[in-house]
């Protein structure tokens, strides 16, 4: 299965929060959809989930206009709207049920997510009782039971431990597995940067910056290299570098041929490690859309 979002357009009324991007989104695969606070994420999460409809541009799955009776999704927003004083159970089923589950199917499918996610105890507690991580399941929960083809998850990991940061991790990955497509929106760049197959980065309703990520990286600058090493002091002051914020010795160089004289004068050294700079997905965020910033100023 394959998503596509075509140019997509929305204003309310003066402000112009969506200028016309588009991006592709494959089952089996994880899509990161980054911006600042305003970039125009939640807007195109509501479009495309249908809560409003887009001014122009299309929703397509499979070169069709999304059919939202056939096509199932489910999200889990970053700000929670689950009932503290109902019953788990019971709320989880009645969400269930409203995405069309029959009453026994979606008991069925609760009790088995509660079961994957260590919940199982908390069925009959009120969900005030739970701690915030413990919640976030919960939430979870209602974005996965009616088994959706589409996972839409907005801030997944926040207020998650380790332990159920890790459980997460896993049930993605298994949602993945099965063909889902899984859209994350973030500002947790290591989660995206760990799961996601290609990302879009949104800047004022524009699109900066999209594709395969695996690719995107290799498209940046490798001019520099990251030395590991306890005289990093001394090895950037004799060949004229710089040390980094972690500690590492940080050299420059132009061409292939001033790589190799860097790395055979650090020879001499001894240094724990030499590694050519690869951009993290923080670093090529905050690029890009510094840099449209900027072009807009002009």
């Amino acid at each position: 299965m394959e998503l596509r979002i075509e140019d997509l357009r929305k204003n309310f009324g003066e402000k112009e929060v969506l200028r016309g991007f588009s991006f592709t989104a494959k089952s089996g695969e994880a899509f990161g959809l980054l911006g600042r606070n305003g970039a125009g994420k939640t807007t195109t999460i509501r479009i495309l989930m249908g809560v409003f409809p887009a001014d122009s541009g299309r929703v397509l799955v499979d070169g069709e206009p999304i059919d939202y009776d056939r096509i199932g999704i489910g999200y889990l927003p970053e700000e929670r709207g689950l009932y503290p004083k109902k019953k788990i159970i019971d709320q989880l089923t009645y969400f269930a049920m409203l995405k069309g589950m029959a009453k026994s199917d979606a008991v069925k499918s609760v009790d088995k997510w509660l079961e994957r996610l260590e919940m199982t105890e908390y069925r009959n507690k009120k969900l005030e009782t739970l701690s915030k991580g413990n919640q976030q399941k919960i939430q979870l929960i209602t974005a996965l039971a009616h088994d959706p083809d589409i996972v839409i998850l907005d801030e997944p990991f926040s207020g998650l431990d380790p332990v159920n940061a890790g459980l997460l991790k896993d049930v993605v990955r298994e949602e993945i597995a099965r063909g889902k497509i899984v859209l994350f929106s973030s500002h947790q760049m290591g989660y995206i940067e760990e799961f996601c197959d290609s990302i879009c980065i949104l800047n004022g309703g524009n699109a900066v910056l999209s594709g395969n990520l695996a690719e995107i990286k290799r498209g940046e600058q490798r001019d520099r290299l990251i030395v590991k090493a306890v005289n990093a002091a001394e090895i950037a002051e004799k060949l004229g570098g710089r040390v980094g914020e972690k500690g590492d010795a940080i050299l420059r160089f132009k061409t292939p041929e001033e790589r190799r004289a860097l790395t055979e004068k650090l020879a001499a050294f001894e240094p724990d490690s030499i590694s050519v700079y690869e951009p993290s997905l923080n670093d090529i965020f905050v690029k890009y859309v510094k840099e449209d910033a900027e072009n807009e100023k002009v």
